[in-house]
């Protein structure tokens, strides 16, 4: 079948599954108060996939069937770019606040099935040639998938990955003439009362002598003996999108899962406690095959962030340095961002079999600056691309129109940490078309207008506001 509608995913969603919120088991997930925001919402994004059918949807290579581009499995930098496109749309709908929309699976599903080499080592071609089944029947049939990689902590001395003996974690218990049997638990499966089927699969590496717990498979969210325990609901029961335009839509759940008893079919199943296959598997392509869609995702909620920043400082005239050190900040984490994105693209490989994917390294960049800014001795060290707002630009900013997130047009950002403290005086460059003028204060400017700060020799950061043209 093509890609569903928004009102094929709902009705889907109404087949028998145990689900608990708040202490009280849910009967029905798309029209519980502290649920349906999100069920609906989720299937606007269907609907978002017809509407922009063009961008967001692509024909199957085999069927030709339309089926969503976070199925493709890319064969080149011109597929990544295509991917990237609708990977960006899908995250504009929510301003990147959902982290789990089925096309993060979608996406890590299609890299499983485009690197089969990876899922065939070590004597697991079985389970291969199972998977890779499974990803035309996941695109085929366009389901929304959770996931579960999280081991539950029960003893942190005895460390994060299950050993011989854990009750607690999940593990295969059994064996039928149609497949296993599966007992134990699973943590964090985002998006677990909306989605059709979830699937397990490998996380952290998991220690010698721990074999029952090497699994990884999919199936339907109504397998009995499945249990699925939310945490507390971030929507509240008959908010209005108006006065509750995030969560009331966009809280996607987390759950922590128990697996009764669970017999799983040998055809679900992709690995069958093979250790070595388990520990080897997610160390290959799957990081930056998967990076590409949650830092898009990541790009256009910093965008949000500090677009909506803006606009708060600007209706309350808020001019002073520290509020524009903190929305420097954000600007930094986002322009630093989508650089990381566009130099993994532009970097990207290709793997044994013909699937590419992005660079690696440059979508773990992120990490280190964060954590530097984070937790820095120096409370005044800082991004200095953003200098302080004058009352003219604040004007600005509240007479601008919003536009869409994609319409962004910025060139390539570099950014460098330094202290205010040891900022040089007298570096600023505005640049208003022909027009350059020095001053001993930077300054920052919106609507349509570039703007450039000098902050070193020979060091320039240029780029327009996100949002604002």
């Amino acid at each position: 079948m093509p890609a569903r509608t928004g009102e094929q995913f709902l009705k889907g969603l109404k087949g028998p599954r145990e689900v608990w919120v708040d202490g009280e088991r849910v009967r029905d997930v798309v029209d519980h108060p502290k649920l349906g925001g999100a069920a609906h919402a989720l299937a606007e994004v269907f609907d978002l996939h017809h509407r922009q059918a063009d961008a967001l949807l692509m024909a199957d290579p085999e069927t030709g069937e339309k089926i969503a581009v976070s199925h493709m499995i890319p064969r080149s930098r011109e597929d990544l770019a295509r991917r990237h496109k609708a990977l960006r749309a899908v995250a504009e709908y929510s301003v990147g606040l959902m982290g789990r929309t089925p096309d993060y699976m979608n996406v890590t599903y299609a890299g499983f099935a485009g690197s089969p080499v990876e899922w065939s080592a070590h004597g697991n071609e079985a389970g291969q040639e199972r998977l890779v089944a499974y990803q035309k029947f996941l695109r085929r049939h366009d389901i929304s998938l959770t996931h579960t990689i999280v081991q539950p902590t029960v003893d942190k001395a005895t460390g994060d990955a299950p050993v011989a003996g854990n009750e607690h974690a999940l593990r295969k218990v059994g064996e039928t003439a149609n497949g296993i049997v599966v007992r134990g638990a699973r943590v964090l499966a985002t998006l677990a009362p909306f989605a059709d089927e979830i699937a397990v699969y490998p996380a952290a590496p998991l220690p010698q002598g721990a074999d029952l717990y090497a699994l990884s498979f999919c199936i339907p969210m109504g397998t009995p003996g499945l249990k699925f325990l939310c945490r507390d609901s971030m929507s509240a029961p008959r908010s209005n999108r108006f006065d509750h335009p995030l969560s009331s839509r966009f809280d996607e759940q987390d759950a922590f899962v128990i697996f009764d008893n669970v017999e799983v079919p040998r055809e679900r199943l992709f690995i069958d406690c093979n250790l070595k296959s388990y520990n080897s598997v997610m160390t290959a392509s799957w990081p930056p095959n998967v990076q590409q869609q949650t830092m898009i995702r990541a790009s256009v909620k910093l965008d949000f962030a500090w677009g909506l920043a803006l606009r708060m400082a600007a209706s309350i005239n808020a001019a002073d340095p520290e509020t524009m050190r903190m929305i420097g900040e954000l600007w930094g984490y986002a322009e630093f961002t989508r650089a990381a994105v566009l130099a993994a693209e532009a970097e990207a490989r290709e793997w044994p079999g013909g699937m590419w994917t992005c660079a690696a390294s440059p979508l773990l960049t992120d990490k280190p600056m964060r954590a530097k800014i984070q937790h820095s001795e120096k409370p005044n060290s800082t991004i200095s691309a953003i200098p302080p707002m004058t009352p003219s630009t604040l004007a600005e900013v509240r007479k601008s129109t919003m536009k869409p997130i994609s319409s962004i047009s910025t060139t390539v950002t570099t950014l460098r940490v330094v202290s205010a403290s040891t900022r040089p005086p007298s570096t600023a460059v505005r640049l208003i078309g022909n027009d350059f003028s020095r001053s001993s204060n930077p300054l920052f400017l919106s609507s349509a207008r570039p703007m450039a700060v000098l902050m070193e020799p020979n060091a320039m950061v240029c780029t327009k506001m996100p949002g604002i043209r």
